[in-house]
């Protein structure tokens, strides 16, 4: 996925620091906006997790840090709900301005409540995603529960949230009381998708019940058993990504941006550079994911580059199986190509350990769920090695490379 740094300004001109990552031919068929949770930031491990996913499967994804957080200019302790609903606007704005106008919108937690109240002012917006968020934004309160009466009498006080101080104003407590969620939800023509955990422990699952009983259909509700409200294990920011991109896809039609970047690869392979070995992949309009089994420091989301070689091979020969037998009136039933890879030691190497004498050996075994007799075994044999894939193995290729320089090009406001 491509990832650019950019910055955007609000509707009180506070310059806000963000991310768009891309998918890897840098040509979305959907933007999203990521609202992330109260006090956290666009770097957070859940927000990386969840856009890299929506990324891969071919969204842009834009996260930013909201005002007086993160990176983002202003003063939290001047913000409100309200304020970073209207952040969010902004985002959308900045998004339809420069690139395409966001279809989806997710946000975690608090920041799920606050992409319900901006799904209802960005018409583009047809589906809407939230992770852990409460049914109220009032909810939020018990966060600072003990600190309530020092803010409606003093006007302000210092609240320990997730280990870090913030100063709240009553104007922020005030704001919240105001919010009508419910209400808003239920007067929404969205496509909805709540997923929470049953395990969350900072907000109930039955807030999930109450937002899914709001909301009109179409609408879905996902269980991530066994997640924490913070989603702290990259699995299951991982796991959401991955349902949200596949739901979404119902909803969202397939829109060329205003700004597509053509590329004339048959294959784009990109490796980010917050990653080590996953490595999202474009082939002909479709998309995949390379990586490195755990064993070899990778996370093992998807095949390595040998196994894609080895897929290639036993695809190839499965299908060159089929073309031929279709002409000979061959019934061969289910064909199933096994194929293994390794490196061995070259039958007639004189130095078996000097640099140079292994070679690649490609295991093959091929099922038929057919009868077939002996002789057809022999000529399917025969046609196997006449796969492409496999010429293509044992002939002596080129492989030509040049390098170009691709500048961060970051867009401002």
């Amino acid at each position: 996925m491509a990832v650019q740094n950019i910055t955007f300004k609000n509707h009180n001109a506070e310059t806000l620091s963000a991310k768009l990552e891309l998918p890897a031919d840098r040509k979305p068929e959907n933007f999203a906006v990521f609202a992330h949770c109260f006090t956290c930031n666009k770097n957070f491990r859940a927000v990386r997790q969840i856009s890299s996913a929506l990324a891969t499967n071919g969204f842009g994804v834009l996260s930013f840090d909201f005002t007086g957080l993160g990176e983002s200019g202003g003063d939290f302790s001047e913000t409100t709900f309200s304020g970073t609903v209207d952040d969010l606007v902004a985002a959308a704005e900045f998004l339809t301005a420069g690139f395409s106008a966001p279809s989806l919108i997710v946000g975690h937690s608090l920041g799920g409540a606050a992409a319900l109240l901006a799904a209802s002012r960005l018409e583009k917006v047809k589906a809407v995603v939230t992770i852990g968020a409460p049914a109220e934004p009032q909810h939020v309160k018990h966060l600072f529960k003990d600190r309530i009466d020092d803010i409606e009498s003093a006007g302000a006080s210092e609240v320990s949230i997730g280990g870090r101080p913030f100063l709240l104003k009553k104007e922020f407590v005030e704001d919240l009381d105001q919010q009508d969620l419910l209400a808003e939800v239920g007067a929404m023509d969205r496509a909805f998708l709540f997923l929470h955990s049953p395990e969350d422990t900072v907000v109930g699952i039955d807030n999930a019940a109450a937002l899914y009983k709001a909301a009109r259909h179409p609408k879905s509700f996902i269980s991530l058993a066994g997640a924490d409200h913070l989603l702290t294990d990259p699995a299951d920011g991982r796991y959401a990504g991955e349902v949200i991109a596949s739901w979404a896809s119902r909803y969202l039609p397939a829109e060329a941006p205003k700004n597509e970047i053509s590329t004339r690869e048959d294959v784009v392979a990109l490796l980010p550079a917050d990653e080590r070995f996953t490595t999202a992949i474009i082939a002909g309009g479709h998309r995949m994911q390379a990586d490195e089994p755990k064993s070899f420091g990778g996370n093992d989301f998807g095949p390595s580059p040998y196994g894609f070689l080895s897929s290639g091979l036993a695809a190839c020969t499965a299908m060159t199986l089929r073309l031929y037998a279709d002409r000979k009136g061959w019934d061969l039933g289910d064909v199933a190509v096994h194929v293994s890879h390794s490196k061995t030691h070259a039958a007639d190497c004189s130095d078996c350990e000097a640099g140079g004498s292994k070679i690649d050996k490609f295991v093959r075994r091929i099922e038929f769920s057919a009868q077939l007799t002996a002789e057809q075994h022999g000529r399917l044999l025969e046609i196997a090695d006449k796969c492409p894939v496999h010429r293509t193995l044992e002939a002596t290729s080129q492989v030509e490379t040049t390098i170009r320089i691709t500048i961060d090009e970051r867009p401002r406001r």
